[in-house]
């Protein structure tokens, strides 16, 4: 029995290992991604979709996994395991670079002096332990005349002298003031950058801070009127308010008047109307309600009527 053409057609069925493209398949083995560059094979793909698919996603896992196999592996448990290597593929970050931080006085002051800055060990040693301990913290360096069993008493000290507390509240006072210093730091940065990271000039801060203070000043029931002045402070500037001159040339003037003219002329809005067609006409340029409102100093013309018939009694009487 001839068998060869059987198994010529199986080995045209089995496909070859190596991928053979033209632009050669893109692996980054540490993300176990493939990248194909090649153009889309028109013909293919509308003779039959699913078959190149297909083609092209096994080309793509078959040099993947070659290319895993070639890496040196462990053993373990569970099988060898291959030993990534780090990833060649560069991917955007997922959010913005952080902003630099705003250097503090100290660091401002070293840079201008060139004072180059050397940070401080840990660890120190004690001489009594005979070891190294920490410099800081839990049973730190920092605490050892809060520790020590004998201390030296000034010969001026008080009877009730603690020099346990004495050190205590020294280092205590010391945190406190790193503190101070920090927020001092923090407060100077956000006030030398804009709202948008960009340092702010100083002339746009001192316009900031001398408008905060102009609206405080006149922020309280008498707008200011009473508030006690502090030393040195400058009067605030009103609005100036702009005057034509007393003559003008004819043409100004003749404009002026027929704009005037215009504004009477003109019929009132939709609002307006509705609110003087209840106390008069549309068409009145005077506005009833509001000569009525002022006359009855915001009472109202029930009020107004009876304020005029009680003064006429009064006369008659």
């Amino acid at each position: 029995m001839n068998v060869s053409d059987i198994l010529a057609a199986h080995a045209a069925k089995q496909k070859s290992v190596t991928v053979e493209k033209e632009i050669p398949l893109e692996v980054d083995v540490g993300y176990l991604t493939v990248t194909d560059l090649n153009p889309v094979d028109q013909e293919s793909y509308e003779a039959n979709l699913e078959e190149y698919l297909t083609s092209t996603a096994r080309d793509g896992v078959q040099t993947l996994i070659a290319s895993l196999f070639s890496l040196p592996t462990t053993s373990s448990p569970d099988g060898p395991l291959a030993q990534l290597p780090a990833p060649t593929t560069q991917l955007p970050r997922a959010k913005p670079l952080p902003k630099p931080k705003a250097p503090t006085k100290w660091e401002q002051f070293a840079k201008a002096k060139g004072i180059q800055k050397t940070r401080k060990d840990k660890k120190v040693w004690d001489e009594e332990k005979q070891d190294w301990v920490d410099r800081w913290g839990y049973k730190g360096a920092n605490k050892q005349k809060e520790t020590q069993w004998i201390t030296e008493v000034p010969a001026n000290a008080d009877v009730d002298f603690d020099p346990v507390k004495v050190a205590r509240d020294e280092r205590k006072a010391r945190i406190a003031k790193n503190e101070r210093q920090h927020q001092q730091n923090l407060s100077r940065a956000t006030q030398s950058t804009g709202p948008s990271g960009a340092p702010a000039p100083l002339a746009e801060r001192k316009k900031d801070i001398d408008r905060t203070l102009a609206v405080t000043r006149a922020s309280t029931a008498s707008m200011g009127k009473f508030d006690r002045k502090l030393d040195g402070e400058k009067k605030l500037k009103g609005m100036k308010r702009k005057f034509e001159p007393t003559e003008i040339a004819a043409a100004n003037e003749k404009s002026n008047n027929m704009a005037i003219l215009a504004k009477l002329d003109r019929e009132p809005s939709s609002k307006k109307s509705k609110h003087s067609a209840q106390g008069s006409n549309s068409s009145d340029v005077l506005n009833v309600r509001k000569a009525i409102r002022t006359a009855s100093r915001g009472k109202g013309s029930a009020a107004l009527a009876r304020e005029s018939g009680g003064k006429g009694k009064k006369g008659r009487r």
